[in-house]
């Protein structure tokens, strides 16, 4: 995906970060890029006991902190969390122009601390799309979404 994501955007696309980086506006420095290490981590994510929505949006946030590649790590991120929604009928993901400040602050604050608690909370409840949810449903999530 990233192959197609960050095409002429950086010197290398589609394939792993091998150099150090900085993630703007923020003390954190991303580990440098090891498949085998990516690969359990990413198996970790999708055997995780959470909903699907839940699951997806940890990837996105896992995959935009993680910054795999050289350059399009948070749109790589955000089709994958899509994918999973979309293969189990759970919408979209959709950060808009309306909520980007928010999203950017919230995004920071995870970058700094690894806690993504607030990020996900605001994620589920202004970003997701293509779904209406019952008001039971958001205060008792189902197993399946």
């Amino acid at each position: 995906m990233n192959e197609y994501v960050a095409r002429n955007e950086a010197l290398e696309w589609g394939v792993l970060r091998t150099g150090r980086i900085g993630i703007p506006g923020t003390d954190d420095v991303p580990p440098l890029t090891v498949s085998g290490e990516i690969e359990q981590e990413f198996a970790v994510l999708l055997s995780a006991d959470m909903t699907n929505t839940e699951r997806a949006i940890t990837a996105f946030l896992w995959g935009a902190r993680r910054q795999m590649f050289w350059d399009g790590n948070k749109r790589t991120s955000l089709l994958l969390a899509n994918k999973l929604l979309l293969e189990k009928g759970n919408g979209m993901l959709t950060i808009t122009e309306k909520n980007m400040e928010k999203f950017n602050e919230l995004l920071t604050a995870y970058d700094n601390t690894n806690d993504m608690r607030a990020i996900k909370v605001f994620l589920y409840e202004h970003a997701i799309d293509g779904i209406e949810f019952k008001e039971m449903e958001k205060s008792e999530p189902d197993r399946d979404r």
